[in-house]
């Protein structure tokens, strides 16, 4: 009978955050406008406001298009 040795394949444990996100997330959340905790109450005025900001802000993308446009 012969034995072979057995081999054991290994790999180190991933970190997700070891590309640069963990330092991205940490300025995020020291931005002055960062949500800090989810129980404080949202204005639906100022929730609208920046929505709509944002939506004109993609809409002069010049990639942007209107699926019901199209």
């Amino acid at each position: 009978m012969i034995l072979l040795p057995k081999h054991h394949i290994t790999f180190d444990p991933i970190d997700p955050l070891g590309d640069g996100l963990g330092e991205d997330i940490a300025a995020e959340r020291r931005e002055a406008g960062a949500i800090r905790d989810l129980t404080d109450p949202i204005d639906p005025q100022d929730l609208a406001q920046s929505w709509g900001a944002l939506l004109e802000e993609v809409k002069s993308d010049p990639e942007w298009f209107d699926f019901a446009a199209d």
